[in-house]
């Protein structure tokens, strides 16, 4: 369906006004001629009389269905016109039109309620209620920029650990005639769309950096992770999900990644994995530096002659300096008073 965008004059102030003077007009008119009936008494009255008076109840039922032309149109706010089923329309720029009576404002979307912003479901009391019964009533489209968080999903990553993860994704609206007539409900549609586009962008990442895996899908194993590349992860999730919603009319402005974590179940090992992977590197580097330092006091005391160790002393002082500097715990000295000999 192609975008029509009505381009005629307003005429909204102009037929307003026109209105108000027939059904003063009406009105006056009507209290002339009952006033003249009443004049002439009952069975008296004038058949030109009887006349106009019914001619000035067509005419004010006839204004009433008059007013059912006006529609005004706020800044960044459409309005799909139908006439009979046919779409003669979309009103985009604000201002206050008359259009056809009969015509009717479409928008199959008015009632649903999704986690977004100026659009948010949840419990409410009778009076937001009231005023949610009100705003499904209205059948205007949004051109605003709007955010949608959708529920926390539980999603195994590429290594098939389970997950639960979120976004938010930044849309607006950019064709009316898509958004209503070629999907059935674009909210639910967007909705839908970015839960398959999150599951089929997630799948392809570790949640932490792992080996021999590739996120980009040219044969070379990379560095990609759900936690370490959140910028290229949410950029692929909305292009993923632009691909998906164009035949909807919508525009996906931006995605981010709002919550990502372990899932329940694993979260404890995971945690205890994480702690064991920092104790070794913490290990590690103690061990790097505590051979350099030996080495360094090994060369020192050799080069400055200050105590000349064979083979056997060496690899004792090594293995006492090890225990030194790698233990968690103070060391307690025992001081030697005889010969080393």
């Amino acid at each position: 369906m192609k975008e029509k965008i009505y381009t005629k004059k307003k005429l909204g102030i102009p037929m307003l006004l026109l209105v108000i003077l027939i059904f003063a007009g009406v009105v006056a008119a009507s209290i002339f001629f009952i006033a003249r009936m009443a004049e002439a008494g009952e069975g008296n009255e004038s058949p030109l009389d009887i006349a106009m008076v019914v001619v000035c109840s067509v005419v004010f039922i006839l204004n009433c269905i008059l007013i059912g032309g006006f529609k005004l149109i706020n800044p960044n706010e459409a309005l799909v016109l139908t006439l009979f089923g046919k779409y003669k329309g979309t009103l985009k720029e604000a201002g206050f039109y008359y259009v056809n009576p009969f015509c009717s404002a479409y928008n199959p979307a008015a009632g649903t309620k999704l986690r977004q912003s100026d659009d948010v479901s949840g419990k409410k009391d009778s009076a937001v209620q009231s005023a949610s019964a009100a705003e499904t009533a209205n059948k205007k489209i949004s051109l605003k920029i709007m955010t949608l968080n959708n529920n926390k999903q539980k999603i195994n990553d590429c290594l098939g650990n389970p997950i639960e993860i979120s976004i938010a994704v930044i849309w607006k609206v950019v064709d009316t005639a898509k958004a209503v007539f070629d999907v059935d409900n674009y909210k639910e549609f967007l909705s839908l769309q970015c839960d398959a586009a999150l599951r089929e962008i997630v799948r392809v990442y570790p949640y932490d950096v792992a080996q021999n895996v590739d996120t980009t899908g040219d044969g070379i194993a990379d560095e990609g992770s759900l936690r370490g590349s959140s910028e290229i992860v949410a950029g692929r999730i909305k292009e993923e999900i632009q691909k998906r919603v164009g035949e909807a009319g919508l525009e996906i402005i931006e995605a981010r990644i709002t919550y990502l974590a372990y899932a329940p179940e694993i979260a404890a090992a995971m945690l205890q994995r994480q702690q064991a992977s920092a104790v070794v590197d913490a290990r590690k580097l103690i061990v790097d530096g505590a051979v350099g330092m030996v080495q360094m006091a090994l060369e020192s005391l050799s080069e400055n002659k200050i105590v000349d160790l064979d083979d056997e002393r060496k690899a004792a002082m090594v293995s006492n300096l090890l225990v030194v500097l790698c233990g968690n715990h103070d060391a307690q000295p025992i001081v030697n008073s005889g010969s080393l000999y």
